[in-house]
C-alpha cells in the first residue's frame, strides 16, 4: 500500500515536536512567520509575514507529513484560536517558521471535556446533560466541553489533538445508590480491560480505540454518575429523560467538573513556574 494512503495517513500521530534549524519545535515554542511566496499570493501571508507566534499544536496531514497550528502571540482573541476557532488559528509547515531559540510562551492547558451517552436511554444520557450545561457557563481559556453522545469515533479522533488532559462524564454501574457521583482516575491499558467496560459507548471503548490510532492525553478523569433507570441500545422503548434521582446530580456533577477544571489548571500553573526555576 502507498505511503501516501489516506487511511493509513490517519492512524498515525503527528509527533511532539519537530526540528527547525536544528531547534526542537513543539507546542508552546515561539516562532516567527516565514510564509512561502505563494502564485498569486495571499493577503493573510502578506499580513502575517514577520509575525512572531505560539504554537498551538502539530498536526498531521493525509499525506503523513505535519503542518503547525500557530496562534499570534499579540493577537486580542489568541484564546480563541487556543479554543481552535477559525479566524484565529493559521497552520504553516515547518519550513515556513523561524524558531526563536529555545523560548517558551506560557499557555494555559488544553483540556478537553466530553459528555458521552445516548439521550434516548433515560439515564444513560447523563454525560449528554452535563456536558450541555457546562457549555452554557463561562469556563476558563482552553477548556473545550462538546456532547460527544454516541459519536465514539468522534470523540476518539478528538482525542488524538495534543490535550494535555481529559474529563469524560458518563453513567456508570458501580452498585451505588442511584445519583451517586463518583470520579475515576484513568491509569493506562489495564483500566481499558476492566474497570470501565460496563454498556454501550463507554469511556473504556472510546479510550481503547484512541490508543489504537495513536495515544491519549496524559491526564484523563471519569466523572460517572450511577443510574436508577439504564437500558440497553437493542429495547424498544425509548426514555428521553433522566430519573428524578439522576436529574437531580447534575448540577452536583457541574460542580464536581468544574471542581476538577481547578484542580488541573493549579497543577499546569505550578509546573509552569516549576520549569521557570529551572
Amino acid at each position: 500500500m502507498s505511503t501516501r494512503d489516506p487511511w493509513r495517513a490517519l492512524e498515525g500521530r503527528a509527533p511532539r515536536t519537530v526540528a527547525v534549524d536544528g531547534v526542537p519545535v513543539g507546542r508552546g515554542s515561539l516562532v516567527r512567520l516565514r510564509p512561502r511566496a505563494r502564485a498569486g499570493g495571499d493577503v493573510f501571508d502578506l499580513a502575517l509575514a514577520g509575525k512572531t507566534a505560539v504554537v498551538e499544536s502539530i498536526q498531521q496531514t493525509l499525506e503523513g507529513g505535519v503542518q503547525l497550528a500557530v496562534v499570534l502571540e499579540q493577537d486580542p482573541g489568541r484564546d480563541l484560536g487556543v479554543a481552535r476557532q477559525p479566524g484565529h488559528r493559521f497552520f504553516f509547515s515547518a519550513d515556513e517558521v523561524e524558531p526563536l531559540g529555545e523560548a517558551r510562551a506560557r499557555r494555559p492547558p488544553s483540556i478537553l471535556v466530553a459528555g458521552i451517552g445516548n439521550v434516548l436511554l433515560a439515564d444513560d444520557g447523563f454525560g449528554v446533560a452535563v456536558a450541555q450545561r457546562l457549555a452554557q457557563r463561562e469556563l476558563p481559556a482552553g477548556v473545550k466541553v462538546a456532547d460527544y453522545g454516541i459519536r465514539g469515533m468522534d470523540l476518539a479522533y478528538e482525542l488524538q489533538e495534543d490535550y494535555d488532559a481529559a474529563i469524560l462524564i458518563d453513567a456508570v454501574p458501580r452498585g451505588e445508590a442511584p445519583g451517586t457521583l463518583c470520579t475515576i482516575e484513568h491509569r493506562g491499558p489495564a483500566d481499558e480491560e476492566a474497570v470501565l467496560d460496563v454498556h454501550g459507548m463507554t469511556p473504556v471503548r472510546v479510550l481503547a480505540l484512541a490508543r489504537a490510532l495513536g495515544s491519549v492525553p496524559g491526564r484523563i478523569v471519569v466523572v460517572g454518575c450511577e443510574p436508577a433507570v439504564l437500558m440497553g441500545e437493542h429495547d424498544a422503548e425509548i426514555v428521553m429523560e433522566l430519573s428524578p434521582a439522576v436529574r437531580a446530580a447534575v448540577p452536583a456533577a457541574v460542580w464536581l467538573v468544574e471542581s476538577l477544571l481547578d484542580e488541573l489548571l493549579a497543577h499546569h500553573e505550578k509546573t509552569d513556574e516549576e520549569e521557570d526555576a529551572t
